[in-house]
């Protein structure tokens, strides 16, 4: 079993990873509303503005050098200024 603590550490490693959203490639997103950790998991809040993209279908969280920490394919037609909550869990499997 790992220790809580030791998750928490990596959920606050994770969320120092996080500098940007990428959408469908190549819409970047790098304000944030709420960028938090809670115990095991990263909260984050960010908008999509309206006219930025017509539909979203990748969303990849990147690091500051472009490396990706999360990718995750969705369909999301955008129509008007979006609030997305997006969560990264951190968890023993």
């Amino acid at each position: 079993m790992i220790p809580t603590t030791f998750i928490s550490e990596l959920a606050q490693f994770t969320n120092t990873q996080i500098a940007k959203v990428v959408l469908n490639g190549s819409y970047e997103i790098d304000t944030f509303r709420i960028k938090k950790v809670d115990a095991g998991t990263v909260e984050l809040e960010y908008m999509i503005p309206a006219g930025s993209v017509a539909e979203v279908t990748l969303i990849e969280l990147k690091s500051s050098k472009g490396q990706v920490v999360s990718s995750n394919e969705a369909y999301m037609p955008i129509t008007s200024d979006t609030i997305i909550k997006h969560t990264v869990t951190v968890k023993e499997a």
